[in-house]
């Protein structure tokens, strides 16, 4: 179901570049294995990297960089050549974060926002960033299980942001509060809440979610969000962004024309174009 492969032949054929997009499984434990056989190809530009990997290949790579080194998780690998030997040196990146700022920003987030995360797994962790990023004072996270998304909160002292770790008990009651939520609960996962939105207040006036799971969409969270009087967002939105932030990290010195190439990749997805 993924899109992605979309995207970039949308970005790499703006580009005129003749190069291909495909998707491969790889199991975690054939993931060493994967990375030497792209080392040995020799005709490789760059990887995205999805769950359950995005953690397990941080130590195998060469280097890691920008975000993803504070969040120890990355989605974007790309291949330079050592300038010793030659050799394809693999360095990891996470554009999760830039895919959530540029989505919230599209769609008008306010600065400084009252901010909420639903769900503890890899997405939060650059969702606390993201918002890390917006100048949001403090991010709440609503979780169902504490003990595993302790991390988050180191990650958002390291960003100078303020966290408290929530029951997911209380979410329905309190969601309705915040300027800007984003959920990275996978496609469903939040249809208990949607149901209990109705029967709480109405949401802040101009208040945002973004649905990181966009298949189906509207997912059953949107739709509630927007009954209740809130804006939601598609998971389409950070697709994008990340996206165009990996084909800028892919193609280097090629990467011309952004808006062209972001217009292109909207086109693809059934996106608005900017």
């Amino acid at each position: 179901h993924s899109k992605s492969p979309a995207l970039h032949a949308a970005a790499n054929a703006e580009l005129g570049l003749d190069w291909s997009y495909g998707i491969v499984d790889v199991p975690v434990e054939r993931l060493a294995e994967f990375l030497a056989g792209t080392r040995a190809d020799g005709n490789w530009y760059g990887l995205s990297v999805t769950m359950p990997l995005k953690n397990a290949i941080v130590p195998l790579l060469d280097h890691v960089a920008g975000p993803a080194a504070a969040l120890g998780a990355v989605n974007t690998v790309t291949f330079q050549a050592d300038p010793a030997n030659g050799a394809p040196q693999l360095t990891g990146h996470n554009t999760d974060v830039a895919g959530l700022v540029g989505a919230l920003r599209h769609a008008g987030v306010v600065r400084e926002p009252r901010a909420a995360v639903l769900g503890g797994g890899g997405t939060a962790s650059a969702a606390v960033a993201a918002f890390a990023a917006l100048g949001a004072p403090a991010v709440d996270v609503y979780v169902r299980n504490p003990s595993k998304a302790a991390g988050l909160c180191a990650i958002a002292a390291d960003a100078g942001l303020s966290c408290r770790l929530l029951p997911w008990a209380d979410v329905a009651a309190a969601v309705t509060g915040y300027d800007a939520v984003i959920a990275t609960l996978p496609p469903q996962g939040a249809d208990e809440l949607a149901a209990a939105l109705p029967a709480t207040e109405r949401v802040r006036p101009g208040s945002l979610l973004l649905d990181a799971a966009y298949d189906p969409w509207p997912s059953s969270l949107a739709r509630a969000w927007e009954t209740s009087g809130g804006q939601s967002v598609s998971g389409l939105e950070m697709l994008l962004y990340q996206a165009v932030e990996q084909v800028r990290l892919f193609t280097g010195d090629a990467f011309e024309r952004p808006d062209d190439v972001l217009n292109a990749m909207c086109d693809a997805i059934g996106l608005a174009r900017r």
